[in-house]
């Protein structure tokens, strides 16, 4: 329909509600506590009696298998509704597949052998009408197993590293121009350095949650999800179902951050439950089961050769990284994608590796890879700063460039150099005390500098707006807020592309039933579901325009396209305007 649009129409610029600010759409709902969250849905379709509750009962071996369940005294305990475990758990698809498009959405079968692949491994699933009672239960459950040996170590494991053929983002786990072994022996200076960096786990506010019902062959899950699309398609190839059966509502998040961009055993245990009871189910994780049965980020153990000039200018990087990933998956950790980007040098290599160990699946937490890979790639360049009695920002000021040196593509736009000089002259870099001359008691109080980068992705998004006979404007797409604001930012953006107040346009989001998104995450979400809300609105706005252009009773009938502007909820051209509303019924 933009296609359609008459030449010269025109938005108000930077006129509307973007720039200045406003209050979180949300805010009042959120504060007040009348904003549900997944565990505390009440959806307004269901009217039938109270969900029932379940408690998920995690291994206790690091790896084995399962010899014996005794669950007798959990199915006779008061309100007990079902006891599921590998025995009696529906069959589902296989885990994954290794080599799916999107990881999120692979299959992810509970309960369906009698394997532990990791400690905290769900062995058992009990559904009651109250949580206490479903607890209770779950702690009579006597679980008899087979261990197996493992390993969850990954320094002692680093010769078992491998390197996959793509990290996370699909750049090859393995680059090098020029020859940077040799660039390194030859070179007048020689920083040789191993850093590692600990598991670290997502500890959002909200915990992990679901509720499920069914509706004759459909599925709706509640749940708290950064892509709902992604998780639609996984629980589908799951319980092996058409995906149309499959709903998935994550309407407001308490905190994602990566941390929910796969799903978990609640969306899985609740749907498999409330299928087999006919009745809705709702599951949410306690603080201690989210240790284990979410994602985190894997340690990393790093190697990094620099070689340089006595001035500081780079001759040669190599930047090999070492991370964990769970037994049968192939999650890669982008840790070396800064060396890859951040500074000018002619010979560069680097190299991701995995290392299978008997530990929960890694996955992306807050700036994955990026974080922990410019912590390695920064301090080694103290190092070498440190080494020629250079300084740390003038040495980053020697080796900056205005092209991927990795892929010798110029940037659309750069500003490390500005930034580092505006920053030191705002801290007063040049009069900071002399390392280890400041002491806090036992501590030494240091001052430092680095620098970091994060990739720019966009990926494809779809949005359905319609603008009511009342002037009132509703978008629709499968976006998530994870707590960052999508709703206010794409309220501001669909307010301002049609020239109307905030108050008069509501933003509809996280239902699969919607034009479908990316969802949230890897910095992409406001950009990518932003543009898909822009294009939307771009295309109402010509078939608004063109309606008040073609309607003789319109008192913009027969004006000039160009100069049709749209603000304050009408459509403008000199001194003519009308209301949007009165276009809406003449589309």
């Amino acid at each position: 329909m933009a296609d359609e649009a008459p030449t010269g129409l025109r938005a108000p610029t930077l006129a509307g509600p973007i720039g200045p600010g406003i209050d979180r759409v949300e805010g009042r709902l959120k504060v007040t506590g009348a904003a549900p969250y997944a565990y505390e849905y009440q959806p307004a379709e269901y009217d039938g009696p109270p969900p029932l509750v379940g408690w998920i009962v995690p291994a206790e071996i690091a790896r084995g298998r399962i010899v014996a369940i005794d669950s007798e005294a959990a199915e006779r305990a008061p309100g007990v509704r079902l006891v599921l475990t590998h025995a009696n758990a529906p069959p589902q698809a296989p885990w994954g597949p290794l080599d799916a498009h999107d990881r999120f959405a692979r299959a992810r079968p509970m309960l369906a052998s009698d394997v532990v692949r990791h400690y905290g491994d769900p062995v058992a699933f009990v559904v009651a009408d109250t949580l206490e009672q479903a607890r209770a239960a779950a702690f009579s459950i006597r679980v008899r197993y087979a261990p197996e040996p493992f390993d969850a170590e990954l320094l002692r494991s680093l010769p078992d590293g491998r390197t996959l053929s793509k990290m996370d983002g699909g750049q090859p786990a393995r680059s090098e121009i020029g020859d940077a072994a040799a660039a390194f022996a030859t070179a007048p200076i020689r920083i040789d350095a191993e850093y590692d960096t600990p598991y670290q786990n997502h500890a959002q506010m909200e915990p992990h949650a679901s509720l499920a019902i069914w509706n004759g062959p459909r599925v709706t899950i509640y749940c708290s999800s950064q892509m709902v699309d992604s998780h639609q398609a996984g629980i589908a190839a799951t319980l092996q179902m058409s995906k149309a059966n499959v709903r998935i509502v994550s309407r407001y998040i308490g905190g994602g951050f990566g941390g929910k961009l796969p799903y978990f055993a609640d969306q899985v245990l609740a749907a498999i439950a409330a299928k087999r009871l006919d009745h809705p189910v709702k599951v949410a994780f306690t603080r201690q089961q989210m240790f284990h049965l979410t994602t985190h980020r894997t340690q990393t153990f790093q190697r990094l050769q620099i070689g340089a000039d006595r001035d500081g200018t780079l001759l040669s990087l190599s930047h090999v990284a070492w991370s964990q990933t769970a037994r049968g998956d192939n999650f890669v950790e982008n840790v070396v994608q800064p060396t890859r980007q951040l500074y000018r040098c002619a010979n560069i290599a680097t190299d991701d590796r995995v290392v299978p160990l008997d530990l929960p699946p890694s996955d992306s937490m807050r700036a994955p890879g990026d974080a922990v890979g410019s912590m390695g790639l920064e301090c080694a360049l103290d190092e070498l700063a440190e080494r020629i009695g250079l300084d740390p920002v003038a040495l980053r000021l020697r080796n900056d460039t205005m092209v991927d040196p990795t892929r010798n593509l110029p940037y659309t736009s750069r500003r490390l150099a500005d930034c580092l000089k505006l920053g030191a002259d705002r801290f007063g870099w040049a009069q900071r005390p002399q390392a280890g001359s400041r002491r806090d008691g036992d501590w030494m109080i240091g001052t430092g500098m680095a620098s970091a980068c994060r990739g720019n992705m966009l990926r494809n998004a779809s949005a359905e707006v319609t603008l009511d006979p009342s002037g009132r404007l509703t978008v629709r797409l499968a976006m998530t807020d994870i707590g960052t604001g999508s709703y206010t930012v794409l309220t501001q953006i669909a307010a301002e592309s049609m020239g109307l107040p905030t108050g008069q346009v509501r933003v509809l989001m996280g239902d699969t039933d919607f034009p479908p998104t990316a969802g949230s995450g890897g910095s992409f979400g406001a950009e990518t579901s932003g543009s898909a809300v822009f294009r939307a609105c771009e295309a109402l706005r010509g078939r608004l325009a063109a309606a008040a252009l073609a309607d003789a009773r319109s008192p913009l009938h027969g004006a000039d396209a160009a100069t049709l502007v749209f603000a304050d909820g009408q459509i403008v051209s000199g001194g003519s305007g009308a209301l949007l509303a009165a276009h809406a019924g003449r589309l």
